[in-house]
């Protein structure tokens, strides 16, 4: 027999036959000798054909049926020179295979003495004859193991481990090529089918299965990138086989099998590659039949893995490890996975029934996905992915429901696929609405993000698609409160990664619709995301504002938060509210510069002053006022602002972004901004804000009814602001149309009880206002009719003293004001101006602006016209040596531009308040004499009485404004210049020809043309 089985090439059918002859005589030897005497012969025999080497593992595998151990004892010492061989002739493979069975004594005790080991190594050729030789024989001793599990039928489950072992370790200890991939896939395949008909191997435990899929996952990986490979089915199916054995796969293992399978068929070329692309010699028929069962082999095992865990979360598992195909850039990729899930799903849902309820919040995610492909560019991705949705969400239902729900679902579906319109857009509502009923919270969550992350892709039909979908499932209602969170967290993730504008536009229309169903929910989540300064927070706080009503909750809810103020004691305990309060502010602040807000923060304007001017005092008690007073507005250094200079610079922001720029600018020509600074003079601040605007009639009726509110609080911070704005309010011309005098008396009577004494004492001062007590009009005007022939009296001792009187007389008499005697106190304190002394320059420029506004309506006219025969002073004290007077001079100027009504009143403040040099000066003339068009005849003739001035800066000023005229505006000089104009303009102009001053003289030699020319003109 063996003699047939030596001779040359026969045919591969008579071969097999006489190896199988061979083997089944074997097999019935009773002799233990006979049969280890022809096994070796066998194994003699020549491995170098693939015939021969299927040949003698066919014996060997039928002599085994019978004669295991003495089979087993053979192919262990032919393994352990093979071993020693390749040792010699190419060094190690590499290390013995985690997993290797050790054989136990008795067979160790049948292998023949080990011979000595070479003591050199062999020449080259024979070095690769010695390597190619092993090869075969390994490939040999795979098939002779695969046999021997074919063959052993029900004596298999005792030897299962030990020949996988030995697979295994042949495999891993030998250079890898197709001759040995062949063979231990041929062995596993043998293996595999014989547990498969083995009943008792549901029940064994397998301790080699996860080293027999590693090797196999190996060959898989090397797999050529063609779409039909005859391995590929084979290796997926026997992986499929093994898994479905005792005990269950480690996840870890799972993952490995399914990355490599996915990866080893989505990422083959397209079924459309051109034929030049294929493997040869295969036809085009060929290659997709083979691709085909490669694809239907991936289905097996994801339904194996099904079958083993019959639960959602086994669907969600395998569903995780096709995501990177389900987002891939190459359509093929995406279908090929889609058509995957669709398959498995199908066979779930139509013949499987999940025993163990789960609801993996996972699942919400993958629906997402899912979603993401119903507009994709291949049709059969998008039926298929409308598919899976689908089959999804009968899983679900028959797991939340039982069958019947699912029958009703199932209806719906069809009676809405059958109806004659079906448009995209109404497929996508009912989708997204069976989903808002189906998932839970935790899903719901999941699939938005999932939208979200959509966004940002680089295609943009799928952003689209998910901007579209993210807005129907929002405006669905569908979202609890305890989502809001996590949603908006991820959004603001993602916010910086959508490129096209339009999906930008929609997302913040998302951020919209979900501030709208939860308003509070929001704010505090936008709060706690990054501190409202930050430049990525502007989007979101605008979107907020695309609704009016929206808008004004948000800013209510940030007044709220604003008035979370700990008590003091256990502050260090409650840092978060406090945190909170901050956060509300800093909100506040940089809300008021958002043009979206305008409408709404002039509508809580009221509340926001107080709630800003309470939070400063809070902080003040807090002892966090560090850094206040180092602030420098000019720097160009963008430094964090501490809380009290926020809270502060948003006080100042209130008034000049709603356009009280007055106000702002009454406190700011005055340094009363500075009074907030400190805690000492937090009090000063207050009422010089409250007397600004009751003075420009700023918000008093909104105002009055918050402080009203303040006064009855139980805090003293509110009741203090709320009764220096009540009394200063007082003086208010509109005060009657808001409260009469009994209410106001009434509520003032209050404050006599507070535990404050500042409380106590602003109430008494209100309650002895003119207003609650009009008799006392008519004894403040005669005591002031009394107090003018003061400031004729020759030396008089105090005039500062006496003005300041006055000025306090004006502010009690307040709105009742005190008629003609305006007019003559302006103009007893205009000759002040040109005083000696600082205080009395000072005193009676900052006076005069108080005159000028107390006549009331009937003497209105004769003191604008008084105001405007003072501009000229007013301007030129402006470069006043003193820095007090100039100070001044500017508020005054600017309150005589307001009563005048210029055009430019707002520029003119910016730059009496900031301007600094000769653009400055430039901009302040230009915006006198172009507000007063045609009067500048009338500038001039009142300069030129400040040539000769003994205060040189007055003097150099005047020329200054002298040659600005003469230049720019020299026509209209002419035409409204008279001869007794031109006379005195000559007399002063020469008394500069004899000035020891040498920039006098330069100005007289550098005028003197125009003033002559002029001269002429005026009197030809």
């Amino acid at each position: 027999m063996h003699g047939k089985c030596r001779k040359g090439p026969a045919p591969s059918r008579l071969q097999t036959f006489f190896f199988r002859c061979c083997g089944l005589i074997l097999r019935e030897f009773f002799s233990v000798d006979l049969v280890r005497k022809h096994v070796a012969g066998l194994l003699q025999l020549s491995h170098r054909s693939s015939s021969q080497r299927a040949g003698i593992a066919l014996a060997i595998g039928i002599t085994a049926a019978s004669h295991m151990e003495v089979v087993w004892a053979m192919l262990e010492h032919l393994g352990h020179d093979r071993f020693l061989g390749s040792q010699d002739g190419q060094g190690s493979q590499g290390p013995t295979p985690r997993g290797t069975v050790a054989m136990g004594p008795a067979l160790m005790l049948t292998w023949p003495p080990r011979a000595p080991l070479p003591t050199a190594l062999p020449p080259p050729q024979q070095q690769a004859d010695s390597s190619r030789h092993w090869k075969r024989v390994s490939s040999t001793l795979l098939l002779c193991y695969g046999q021997m599990a074919a063959q052993a039928k029900a004596r298999i489950l005792p030897w299962v481990d030990n020949i996988a072992s030995r697979m295994v370790h042949h495999y891993s200890c030998s250079s890898c090529d197709s001759i040995l991939k062949t063979s231990f896939l041929s062995a596993a395949i043998m293996l595999t089918n014989a547990l498969q008909w083995e009943q008792g191997a549901q029940s064994y435990k397998f301790t080699q299965i996860p080293e027999l899929i590693h090797c196999l996952l190996c060959i898989l990986q090397k797999e050529p990138n063609f779409l039909a490979t005859l391995s590929r089915q084979k290796i997926i199916l026997v992986i499929s086989g093994l898994s479905s054995l005792r005990p269950s796969l480690k996840p870890m293992l799972k993952s490995r099998i399914l990355q490599t399978c996915l990866q080893s068929l989505y990422q083959l070329p397209p079924t459309e590659t051109p034929e030049s692309c294929l493997p040869p010699p295969k036809s085009t028929a060929d290659v997709t039949a083979l691709y085909q069962k490669s694809m239907q082999a991936l289905g097996s095992l994801l339904q194996s893995f099904v079958s083993e865990n019959k639960s959602l979360d086994e669907v969600c598992f395998l569903l995780q490890h096709m995501e990177p195909w389900l987002k891939s850039d190459r359509s093929h990729e995406r279908r090929r996975a889609v058509q995957s899930i669709a398959l498995l799903l199908k066979c779930v849902v139509d013949y499987m029934k999940l025993t163990e309820k789960a609801v993996p919040s996972v699942l919400g995610h993958q629906i997402g996905l899912l979603m993401l492909l119903w507009r994709d560019t291949d049709e059969a991705t998008q039926s298929h992915s409308c598919q899976s949705v689908h089959l999804l969400l009968q899983l679900l239902l028959i797991q939340q429901k039982g069958s019947k729900a699912e029958l009703v679902y199932l209806n719906k579906v069809r009676s809405f696929e059958a109806r004659p319109c079906r448009a995209l857009e109404t497929k996508f509502y009912y989708m997204v609405k069976a989903l808002d009923g189906t998932l839970t919270v935790a899903q719901h969550t999941e699939l938005i993000l999932t939208l979200l992350h959509g966004l940002c892709s680089h295609d943009h039909l799928s952003c689209d698609l998910a901007s579209h979908l993210l807005l129907m499932v929002l405006e669905s209602h569908s979202i609890e409160p305890g989502q809001v969170a996590e949603i908006l967290q991820g959004l603001f993730q993602e916010l910086p990664g959508i490129i096209f504008k339009d999906i930008l536009q929609t997302s913040m229309k998302v951020v919209m619709v979900l501030a709208d169903q939860h308003t509070q929910e929001m704010v505090e989540v936008m709060l706690s995301l990054c501190h409202p300064s930050e430049r990525q927070m502007a989007p979101l706080w605008k979107a907020l504002a695309t609704k009016s009503k929206l808008a004004r909750k948000v800013i209510t809810l940030l007044y709220t938060k604003l008035q979370l103020r700990p008590a003091l004691p256990p502050i260090r305990q409650s840092a978060q509210v406090e945190l909170v309060s901050l956060l509300a502010l800093g909100a506040i602040y940089e809300l008021l510069y958002v043009q979206e807000y305008k409408a709404t923060v002039r509508w809580a304007f009221a509340g926001i002053l107080l709630g800003l001017l309470t939070q400063l005092r809070y902080l003040f008690e807090l002892g966090m006022a560090d850094g206040l007073t180092s602030y420098q507005e000019d720097s160009l250094e963008a430094k964090p602002l501490g809380p009290c200079r926020t809270c502060l610079e948003a006080l100042k922001g209130l008034f000049w972004t709603t356009n009280y720029w007055e106000v702002f600018a009454y406190l700011k020509l005055l340094r009363g901004w500075e009074l907030f600074q400190h805690l000492e003079t937090y009090t000063e601040g207050v009422t010089l804000l409250a007397r600004a605007m009751a003075h420009y009639d700023c918000e008093v009726k909104a105002v009055l009814g918050q402080a009203i509110i303040s006064l009855k609080s139980t805090k003293e911070r509110d009741n203090v602001v709320a009764i220096l704005i009540i009394t200063e309010f007082l003086n208010s011309q509109e005060l009657t149309q808001y409260l009469s005098r009994k209410t106001m008396d009434d509520f003032l009577s209050l404050g006599l009880n507070n535990p404050s004494q500042l409380v106590r004492a602003m109430s008494l001062v209100g309650l002895s206002s003119t207003l609650l007590h009009p008799k006392k009009v008519v004894l403040l005007r005669k005591r002031l009719a009394g107090l003018l022939d003061s400031f004729l009296t020759p030396q008089c001792p105090d005039l500062v003293g006496l003005m300041e009187i006055v000025g306090d007389i004006l502010h009690r008499l307040g709105a009742q004001g005190v008629g003609a005697i305006s007019l003559r106190l302006a103009q007893l304190l205009r000759p002040l101006f040109e005083d000696q002394q600082e205080d009395v320059r000072g005193g009676a420029i900052f006076l005069y602006g108080d005159v000028i506004y107390s006549g009331g309506k009937k003497c209105q006219q004769a003191l604008k016209s008084h105001a405007f025969q003072s501009l000229v002073p007013l301007l030129f004290h402006l470069a006043d040596s003193c820095p007090a007077v100039v100070l001044k001079a500017k508020f005054t100027f600017l309150r005589c531009a307001i009563l005048l009504n210029w055009e430019f009143r707002k520029q003119l403040f910016s730059k009496l308040a900031w301007g600094h040099g000769l653009g400055a000066e430039s901009d302040i003339f230009m915006c006198m004499v172009e507000s007063n068009f045609g009067k500048c005849h009338q500038f001039l003739m009142q300069a030129c009485a400040y040539l000769s001035s003994p205060h040189r800066n007055l003097r150099r000023t005047a020329m200054k404004f002298i040659g600005g005229i003469l230049q720019d505006y020299f026509l209209n000089l002419c035409c409204c210049l008279r001869k007794g104009d031109v006379t005195i303009l000559r007399n002063q102009f020469e008394t500069l020809k004899e000035e020891q001053d040498s920039v006098s003289r330069k100005f007289y030699q550098t005028f003197l043309e125009d003033v002559v020319e002029l001269s002429q003109l005026v009197t030809q």
